[in-house]
């Protein structure tokens, strides 16, 4: 049975610590008050580990098994489903979480679970209690969540939840799929050009040399290049990996992460699959919310923080104060041209007047996310035959710079 190390305050205005046996933490609690303790914290004692005898590990041995700290999406998408179908058919919060805590066979994902589970038990909402884990929980399904909670249908939200996350795996499979070939192309590139730079290029350089030749300009910048790969190069990485650390520290403040966005969306092609990417979550999401029963404004508040873009939850944000003030959904994000085309905003409106809004914005979600991957595969297909030139232009220009002084060389040996 398990033991519950406490703090409480007594009858008396004392401060009283130790432990109880129970089986579970509304136990605990129980057994607690019956002892007139207020409690002040109440946390499970970690089992002892087992030792040979017991048929663990050996002790001082090394474990083989390797955990990671952080629950997989697919973990989550399960564990969301679940919780929908356990709510759903009747069973309470407390018991659905304790029922998928002993299903889970993953450590991390069962210590998460169990974490959420003690926290709802103390009397904190669901929300709250996954709030907590932002490394698990995403804001946008904390929000939802609360939604949920607050409008008595979490159930629904959780399957909606789910259904969202499945699309959301297979938008991003689709994108990590359409870019590993243009990766891969670049990779080898660059192995190739650090090949030439650091092997190739020397031993012509030593032939060069001894005829005392002048070399074209080409030659020496070529020359050049390699020299400083090959003498400063340990610098030249850790250079690059300091920029890049400062790149990525830049991007992560507030401010540097507007600017960077804010470029994102200016770049010609990769802009418009911004846009589009954040318009597909936010209008699925949005749908979704409706679909359950969540009021507008509230709905509109969650969908935001799906986009993902801070420029354009800005621009999101603007409208939704025009919709607190009585305007209608179309008419306000008329704002957001660079988010929602004109034909996007009419099909929008029409839904808004039909009262059929949230199946309107799953329909566009579902035309979206299509022209997003026929978008996606275009760009990529272009992007092919512009890495090979580019690679083509490196290599053909290498070579070149070093066949130029052999045809120059006769004139020496003569």
């Amino acid at each position: 049975m398990p033991l519950f190390q406490y703090k409480a305050f007594q009858a008396a205005g004392g401060i009283a610590e130790g432990q109880i046996e129970a089986v579970g933490r509304q136990e605990a609690f129980r057994q607690m008050e019956e002892k007139g303790l207020k409690p002040i914290s109440l946390a499970e004692k970690a089992a002892a580990k087992a030792g040979p005898k017991d048929g663990g590990a050996p002790a001082g041995g090394l474990s083989l098994r390797f955990q990671s700290k952080k629950v997989s999406p697919r973990m989550l998408e399960t564990f969301t489903r679940l919780l929908s179908s356990l709510l759903a058919a009747g069973v309470p919060l407390s018991r659905a979480l304790v029922i998928l805590c002993k299903e889970s066979s993953n450590p991390t994902a069962q210590a998460k679970w169990k974490a959420v589970y003690d926290s709802v038990v103390d009397g904190v909402t669901l929300a709250d209690s996954m709030a907590l884990q932002p490394d698990t929980f995403p804001k946008v399904y904390v929000a939802m969540v609360s939604a949920g909670e607050t409008g008595g249908f979490l159930d629904l939200v959780l399957a909606q939840i789910a259904e969202f996350q499945v699309r959301e795996r297979d938008l991003r499979s689709k994108f990590m799929g359409a870019m590993l070939y243009p990766v891969v192309l670049l990779t080898l590139a660059i192995c190739v050009l650090v090949f030439l730079m650091v092997f190739f290029i020397p031993r012509f350089q030593k032939m060069f040399e001894g005829f005392n030749a002048k070399l074209p300009l080409i030659t020496r910048i070529i020359v050049g290049i390699s020299h400083a790969m090959r003498h400063y190069g340990l610098f030249m990485i850790i250079g690059i990996a300091i920029i890049v650390y400062a790149v990525k520290s830049w991007v992560s403040s507030e401010q540097g992460r507007r600017k960077w966005e804010g470029i994102l969306l200016k770049v010609p092609i990769v802009g418009p699959l911004v846009s589009q990417f954040a318009m597909a979550r936010f209008c699925r999401m949005l749908g979704t919310l409706l679909n359950a029963g969540v009021p507008l404004v509230q709905a509109l508040n969650v969908a935001r923080k799906s986009i993902g873009n801070q420029i354009l939850v800005d621009a999101v944000s603007n409208s939704i104060e025009r919709v607190k003030e009585g305007a209608q959904l179309g008419v306000s994000l008329a704002d957001c041209r660079n988010l929602f085309p004109g034909s996007v905003l009419e099909m929008i409106s029409v839904g808004e007047e039909s009262g059929k809004l949230d199946a309107e914005l799953v329909r566009i979600a579902a035309v979206t996310e299509a022209d997003l991957d026929r978008d996606l595969k275009t760009a990529v297909s272009l992007a092919e035959p512009v890495l090979l030139m580019c690679i083509a232009a490196f290599i053909g220009t290498i070579f070149i710079g070093m066949l130029l002084p052999i045809f120059s060389l006769q004139d020496y040996i003569k």
